[in-house]
């Protein structure tokens, strides 16, 4: 398509994302969203598998050390700080909520019904209650299997969902690209206390894009750090944000932002950022 036959209104050419989706294609991706973004740690996918067996079969998968057991955040940080492709089931988690968010067991009525959060995180069982009542969650009792691998691995051919960490400009930028070529306003939610159910929980649990603000256990036990937010989007949003923003960068819209300065006039500068 080119530019006498594009649809009325459009300045460049609409984008749909490819039929098939692979590994290969979002290890390009992550390479362009490293380049456009400059985010310090790997983009990363997760993956559920129904039957755990299905996991051995993805090269260069760990596992871990038999009766150790980690967070789900810290298992994501050995994948986007060291590049580990690691292959979990509920035995390796702090089951409850950890393992409860993906879908790989069932939370548990200590958490579900206030007890384990009361006198903590909240002031009454009933906060603590509906805390639980409306975190995002894969349902249990369909997966029993989780993978995290860098993207640029390639290894989950593809993930069910993309994964990485930045600032809130990293993310707005994102998000511009996203709406480039198709508009919609985004929503996310902030469940406080076990964000990672408004991250990869609820990506996974109803692939849509998902941006967390990450909650006190993932910085304190997965390392996530004070100016990190999280984004978490199915495979075709990715491709679709990077796509987006290269149309951004052409038109002189890059990240890092340049500062214009609080005390300068800004018709100039909106001339061109606004047309």
């Amino acid at each position: 398509m080119n530019v006498q036959t594009l649809p009325p209104g459009y300045k460049t050419a609409p984008w749909t994302p490819p039929e098939k989706i692979d590994g290969k294609m979002l290890a390009e991706a992550a390479g362009k969203l490293i380049e456009l973004l400059r985010i310090r740690t790997q983009p990363i996918g997760m993956k559920l598998f129904e039957n755990p067996a299905d996991m051995d079969k993805i090269q260069g998968v760990r596992k871990p050390t038999d009766g150790m057991k980690f967070t789900m955040c810290q298992m994501v940080t050995q994948s986007r700080w060291y590049g580990f492709t690691l292959g979990i089931t509920v035995d390796n988690t702090r089951g409850g909520n950890c393992g409860g968010v993906v879908g790989l067991n069932h939370p548990g009525e200590g958490f579900l019904s206030g007890d384990h959060m009361n006198g903590v995180w909240f002031g009454n069982k009933e906060a603590s209650a509906a805390h639980q009542a409306q975190m995002p969650r894969v349902p249990d009792g369909k997966y029993n299997g989780l993978v995290v691998s860098p993207l640029r691995s390639a290894r989950l051919d593809p993930p069910d969902i993309c994964l990485f960490y930045g600032s809130p400009g990293q993310m707005i930028y994102f998000i511009n690209g996203l709406q480039f070529h198709r508009y919609r306003r985004y929503d996310f939610s902030v469940t406080g206390e076990s964000a990672c159910a408004d991250s990869w929980g609820r990506a996974l649990a109803t692939r849509q894009t998902s941006l967390s603000l990450p909650c006190y256990a993932e910085r304190r036990y997965g390392g996530v750090a004070d100016d990190e937010l999280l984004m978490a989007c199915p495979p075709d949003e990715f491709l679709r944000a990077i796509e987006g923003m290269g149309h951004l960068g052409k038109n002189g819209l890059r990240y890092p932002f340049p500062p214009y300065g609080a005390a300068m006039d800004p018709a100039f500068g909106m001339a061109k950022s606004y047309g």
